[in-house]
């Protein structure tokens, strides 16, 4: 008599606290950094490092969840950045006007140049998107009405419904911090989501997933978008910091450092990217201060991670809640 098959065990899920205690530390400690480090260089440091996170953060939905590897991804920190500045010159201050138009606009340019880029796959892809950037870039150095290659100045941050909120260090520290959390919240539901599901799902075996009737196309077309959204979000944010644009925000280098730090912190963890965008960036200026050839000693550094530490730093702090 034949024996009747027994389904195999799936494996219990790790409790809660081992799935949120990254996180909930990660940020926990970025919401005492003024308590313990009042010093304005460095909350201006800690600040521009979340917000390279959130850049880094928007790169890991589209890199880690649909395996898309963007060298045009700084394009949308200087478009963000850019309209902010430009309004700026036109007397448009305030932030409920400035930021919503910066998030439009890095999310008109992904929908345009996305809708072109998904057409292709692999390497073409990459060099598709470093053209865009690349003409992103050059667009911006021939606006000589706004500065061309020396940049463009605002004399305050934005305003606030017509207060300068933001004038004061500590609360824009906060209202970055604010807005990586609702930024790592979103993209945490959407990944759970149907959508993020047929998103990984395309990633793995696209040809299934059109048989199960999703057009892959269409879900990465959106992650795209919604990444290039973000992405200019951060960059009206980075143009508040330091209260200046200018085109080297668009370089290909500065996509390169995006790839770095969610390879570095983690692909497809969305956390992994936040520790990756803080870690390399405070890592930058401390080699900078040591020495002006940093990059000889930060090259290697990560070569270092990435042969020891496959699937990132993530990887290696989560290995025994997995």
């Amino acid at each position: 008599m034949a024996e009747t098959p027994v389904p195999p065990v799936m494996p219990a899920a790790p409790p809660l606290w081992r799935r949120i205690w990254l996180p909930v530390l990660v940020f926990a400690l970025l919401a005492i950094v003024p308590l313990i480090w009042g010093e304005r260089f460095i909350l201006g440091l800690v600040t521009r490092a979340m917000i390279m996170a959130i850049a880094a953060l928007s790169l890991d939905l589209i890199l880690g969840y649909g395996a898309l590897v963007s060298f045009g991804h700084a394009a949308f920190l200087g478009i963000g950045a850019y309209a902010v500045a430009i309004l700026f010159t036109h007397d448009i201050v305030d932030a409920s006007i400035a930021f919503p138009v910066a998030i439009l606009a890095g999310a008109l340019f992904a929908l345009v140049t996305g809708a072109i880029s998904l057409k292709t796959r692999g390497v073409y892809f990459i060099m598709i998107t470093l053209a865009f950037g690349q003409m992103a870039l050059f667009t911006a150095t021939s606006l000589s009405a706004y500065g061309g290659d020396d940049g463009l100045r605002m004399f305050h941050r934005s305003e606030v419904f017509g207060s300068r909120l933001l004038a004061n260090d500590t609360t824009f520290y906060f209202v970055v911090l604010g807005t990586l959390l609702a930024c790592f919240l979103l993209l945490k539901a959407i990944v759970a989501s149907r959508f993020g599901r047929v998103l990984r799902g395309a990633k793995e075996n696209e040809r299934r997933m059109r048989a199960l009737g999703f057009d892959p196309f269409l879900y990465r077309l959106a992650a795209y978008v919604l990444a290039g959204a973000i992405c200019a979000l951060a960059g009206a944010l980075f143009a508040n910091l330091g209260m200046f644009v200018a085109p080297a925000y668009m370089t290909w280098q500065r996509s390169g450092e995006f790839i770095a730090m969610v390879v570095l912190g983690g692909m497809g963890t969305l956390i992994g990217p936040i520790i990756g965008g803080i870690g390399v960036t405070l890592v930058e200026e401390w080699l900078a201060q040591i020495t002006q050839h940093w990059k000889v000693i930060f090259g290697p550094m990560v070569i270092l991670v990435a042969i020891f530490a496959r699937g990132g730093i993530v990887k290696l702090l989560t290995r025994g809640d997995r």
